[in-house]
């Protein structure tokens, strides 16, 4: 069994949706490589910081993150989908896959973060104006002509009481 703590650049941006590992950016390997019947058995943890946007405010965003991976590379010959090469192992598709299928696939930048104001354009969670009413759609207008604006239904309930 051997041990190995390494940091490397990464050569190309890994992953392709609104948040990825980009190009040069370091990732901390923790590796631990144990001799089996089968061939080498790769276990250890990559740590990283991803980049991007928010996916509902669009506000830059930098966030760590920690992989877990673990796969046999056989010997020529044997079954697997990775193989021993000259008595070497590479990394590089293993570490790839397994801190791109850990990207978010929504991120955020805070939890209850409610995204853009349709109208102005405006952050939610900063603004600090009145709530305002939704709008109205066109189909339905004709019938605000007919809802209670100032009061006149109260005083015609009232005079039918009264009658």
């Amino acid at each position: 069994m051997r041990e190995h703590e390494f940091t490397v650049a990464l050569p190309a941006q890994w992953g392709e949706g609104i948040v990825s590992l980009a190009q040069g950016s370091q990732l901390d390997l923790d590796v631990r490589l144990e001799s089996v019947h089968e061939g080498i058995l790769v276990s250890g943890t990559a740590d990283g910081e991803y980049s991007g946007v928010c996916g509902r405010c669009l506000t830059d965003i930098a966030r760590p993150v920690e992989v877990e991976f673990q796969e046999l590379f056989a010997y020529p010959g044997e079954e697997g989908d990775f193989e021993v090469q000259d008595d070497h192992v590479d990394l590089e598709i293993l570490v790839r896959d397994a801190a791109v299928l850990s990207l978010p696939f929504q991120p955020v930048c805070q939890p209850d973060c409610l995204g853009l104001d349709p109208v102005t354009g405006e952050k939610l969670t900063e603004s600090t104006d009145t709530e305002q009413a939704a709008p109205i759609d066109p189909r339905w207008s004709a019938l605000q002509q007919i809802t209670d604006q100032d009061g006149t239904a109260e005083r015609r309930a009232a005079e039918k009481e009264e009658s």
